[in-house]
């Protein structure tokens, strides 16, 4: 006796081997069945998917998010740091100019200071100088003078001797003095 596993359901899709004839998705009696387990499937993986994967998922895009906007914020914050501190470096340039400008103002102050002290004292011993140059100038005007007179005196006697007279002392001192005025 025949079983009901042994029969075989002859159809359009099985011949009477059982095997399929052609591509077994597309046999037109079996579709109904494919549908439902497609739909079944379908419907499994989008609640396992809305349930399970898309809350992990948008939980880690909003994580994503937050990193990139706190980066963002932290990336402005260190911007404008950045500002700041060039901002503070240009300021603190600039004074450290302007006080080396004083610094080398005064500096200029002081040596002109020095300098101006050194050229006075140096002044003060050229005139001091000068002073006893003249000083001396004159002292060696007086003696040549005077001894120009001596000079001329002796000369004049040894003149008058030579020239066989008498040379007397007050006549000859008087003429060199009257020559020697004008």
């Amino acid at each position: 006796m025949a079983t009901p596993a042994d029969e075989i359901v002859v159809g359009a899709c099985v011949d009477a081997g059982g095997s399929a004839l052609g591509m077994p998705q597309l046999c037109a009696d079996w579709m109904p069945n494919q549908i439902f387990w497609l739909v079944v499937a379908l419907i499994l993986t989008f609640l396992i998917l809305s349930r399970i994967a898309l809350p992990r998922i948008s939980s880690i895009l909003a994580e994503r998010s937050g990193t990139i906007t706190n980066d963002l914020a932290m990336a402005e914050d260190l911007k404008q740091r950045a500002v700041e501190a060039e901002a503070a470096y240009e300021k603190a340039l600039a004074d450290a100019r302007q006080e080396a400008n004083k610094i080398v103002a005064d500096a200029r102050a002081d040596i002109q200071k020095d300098l101006d002290a050194e050229l006075a004292k140096a002044d003060a011993r050229i005139a001091e100088q000068t002073a006893e140059s003249e000083k001396a100038i004159a002292e060696i005007r007086d003696n040549a003078a005077t001894s120009v007179k001596d000079v001329a005196k002796d000369t004049a006697k040894a003149l008058i001797t030579a020239l066989g007279g008498e040379a007397d002392a007050k006549s000859v001192t008087a003429a060199v003095n009257s020559k020697m005025k004008g």
